[in-house]
């Protein structure tokens, strides 16, 4: 069964036609994003996690009231950048520490459809290993990818939706100045030193490189400035 028809399948049944009037009457047909009450048919139940063929048959994403807004049709329009009614892509610039988490914050936070740009994941599809081994001859090539990213970042080149970027960014002249020119906001993920050294610790895959990663984590600190 083709995409399309997965999810069309989805959005006749019962449950979803009933879930959907329940929500309206239960929230009074007015719009989570701008405010206005509709008509029942003028509203959407809007999931907030994308569905797909591989989640939709989750009903703990596909049915579930608190993963779905009541949005108006002019407002659903614009969250999918229909009809020429596109907002404005935003742009984060998310820094911190190796192994702070800021590849986890991002996959919580983005869209389906969202550009991330990572020398973490950059270096893994280039190199094909695993995204703590960084081959050091493979850093031009990776680095002209990450450039040309950031480039269609700064040009809003492409569809995307929003756009995220990972990376240590220690140094505060640097980091801002990346930010203006993205016109990004800017997200610290703030873990110690110390829970940086216990990660090394805790993960398994850095076993055999926990000096390498110390050592990772004690450059970023020791050039880090707020």
């Amino acid at each position: 069964m083709a995409r399309s028809s997965i999810l069309q399948t989805f959005y006749a049944s019962k449950a979803w036609r009933n879930l959907r009037l329940s929500l309206i009457a239960e929230r009074g047909g007015r719009c989570a994003r701008c405010g206005t009450i509709s008509r029942a048919e003028d509203i959407v139940g809007h999931h907030k996690t994308e569905l797909t063929p591989e989640n939709v048959h989750d009903h703990t994403i596909s049915l579930n009231p608190e993963r779905i807004e009541i949005i108006c049709r002019f407002c659903h329009d614009e969250e999918h950048n229909r009809f020429g009614r596109q907002k404005a892509k935003a742009v984060y610039l998310v820094y911190g520490p190796p192994l702070a988490g800021k590849s986890e914050f991002v996959r919580q936070q983005m869209r389906r459809g969202d550009l991330v740009v990572s020398m973490d994941t950059l270096y893994a599809a280039v190199s094909g290993l695993p995204e703590y081994d960084k081959p050091d001859n493979l850093f031009s090539n990776v680095m002209g990818l990450h450039n040309q990213l950031i480039d269609n970042v700064k040009t809003r080149m492409g569809k995307w939706s929003n756009a995220w970027v990972i990376g240590g960014y220690a140094d505060k002249f640097k980091r801002e100045r990346i930010a203006d020119t993205l016109g990004a906001e800017l997200i610290y993920i703030d873990v110690s030193r110390e829970e940086c050294y216990a990660r090394i610790e805790e993960d398994e895959r850095l076993m055999y490189r926990k000096a390498e990663w110390r050592g990772y984590v004690d450059k970023w600190f020791e050039q880090y400035r707020e």
